[in-house]
């Protein structure tokens, strides 16, 4: 009978009316703020709450009590949305100026398509003599029969190639963090890595328990709840980081192409000769006023004073170091710690606190860049040191 509350639809019901109640918070979120990052995330988790109704109800006796409910009609597939809708998620993060116009729907074109052909599918169904004494019309039952796994993969691989868009754009936003800043912890968006893993695991549960269904046997429906579950976890915990993590707060990436005004002019086929020509005065400011003390350095702020564009400042230093100025700027910070844990000067004082007085801000990230750069801990150098 429905409904039948048990423990497999309690929880995917609860879940469900969490997840939409988030969503609602996003949209009032993106409407007070206007924030069209908010917008799409609400879009996202609404369309994977909407997906699990089926199979809510389902938990709960719909199909067994309704043999002919033609419920599944109105629940169109939304599918084809959702990676759009993650790889604009990821974009309208670090990109200046984006917004969620018209130009963005040509990704949700396929999604169109597939909504329009489902309609029409109905309404020929519809009007057949016996479409009211099944559950599938004539349409609907044969591409069931013939055409499910096709659709199956075409959405899978769909999604697929949506989620490598999302990686490179998230791993580029990363890449152009460490051009312009000395410290990137408070921009390192972890929280943008685990939206993405998320949804990567998701994709890849869903094609594992697609491939053992299709080629190899069958799932009990409990044993294929599971992926339904973990799908509404994601929800609630996507939208609750989501809600509160301030993304106004996250620097706008651009070309830095600041002080056009100077006479300085550096052409990238310059031969390596003229670019240390160019770099030894950097280097000398740097070394001089000790500016990688500061852990709110920036590409920007070493340019002021070097008095040169920041563009052609961040092409000197990969040229002629080989390294991104956030590599550049972090190694005269490990050299300055290393001086100080080999001097019984500094004894007293922990190794974290030597880490922030020479220019991190991240018992993380001071870690992972010390041992990257000398291949042991700091507190292992720190022993050698003293014996």
């Amino acid at each position: 009978m429905f409904p039948d509350f048990n423990i497999f639809s309690v929880p995917l019901l609860l879940l469900i009316i969490q997840g939409l109640i988030l969503v609602g918070i996003l949209i009032k979120k993106s409407k007070s703020k206007k924030d069209d990052s908010s917008l799409i995330l609400a879009i996202l988790l609404f369309l994977t709450c909407y997906h699990r109704i089926s199979y809510a109800i389902g938990f709960m006796g719909w199909y067994d009590t309704f043999r002919t409910t033609k419920i599944n009609y109105f629940l169109i597939s939304m599918g084809l949305c959702i990676g759009p809708l993650i790889y604009l998620y990821i974009k309208s993060i670090g990109e200046k100026g984006f917004t969620f116009d018209r130009s963005k729907w040509i990704h949700f074109l396929p999604a169109l398509v597939y909504m329009i052909c489902s309609i029409g599918i109905f309404l020929y169904d519809s009007r057949q003599p016996d479409f009211h004494q099944s559950q599938n019309g004539i349409i609907t039952q044969w591409i069931l029969e013939n055409l499910s796994t096709f659709i199956t993969i075409v959405f899978s691989l769909h999604l697929f190639v949506y989620l490598i868009f999302s990686f490179r754009h998230y791993y580029k936003i990363r890449s152009k963090l460490e051009h312009q800043f000395s410290n990137t912890y408070k921009f390192e968006l972890r929280w943008l890595r685990n939206f993405l893993f998320l949804f990567a695991f998701l994709f890849v549960y869903d094609s594992l328990q697609l491939i053992t269904i299709n080629f190899i046997f069958d799932l009990h429906w409990t044993q294929e709840w599971w992926y339904e579950f973990f799908s509404l976890v994601v929800v609630i915990y996507v939208g609750i980081k989501g809600f509160f993590t301030p993304m106004e707060d996250l620097p706008l990436l651009e070309p830095a192409l600041l002080y056009t005004n100077t006479h300085i002019s550096i052409n990238p086929e310059v031969s390596s000769i003229d670019i240390q020509k160019q770099l030894a005065p950097i280097i000398k400011i740097v070394e001089s006023e000790a500016l990688y003390l500061d852990s709110n350095l920036t590409l920007t702020k070493l340019a002021r004073k070097a008095n040169i564009p920041s563009s052609q400042l961040s092409m000197i230093i990969n040229k002629g170091k080989s390294q991104n100025f956030n590599e550049f700027i972090n190694e005269y910070r490990v050299t300055s710690i290393k001086e100080k844990l080999m001097s019984i000067e500094f004894d007293h004082l922990s190794i974290l606190a030597l880490a922030f007085d020479s220019g991190f801000n991240s018992k993380a990230t001071f870690n992972r860049v010390f041992k990257k750069m000398d291949g042991n801990s700091p507190s292992f150098y720190r022993k050698r040191s003293q014996s």
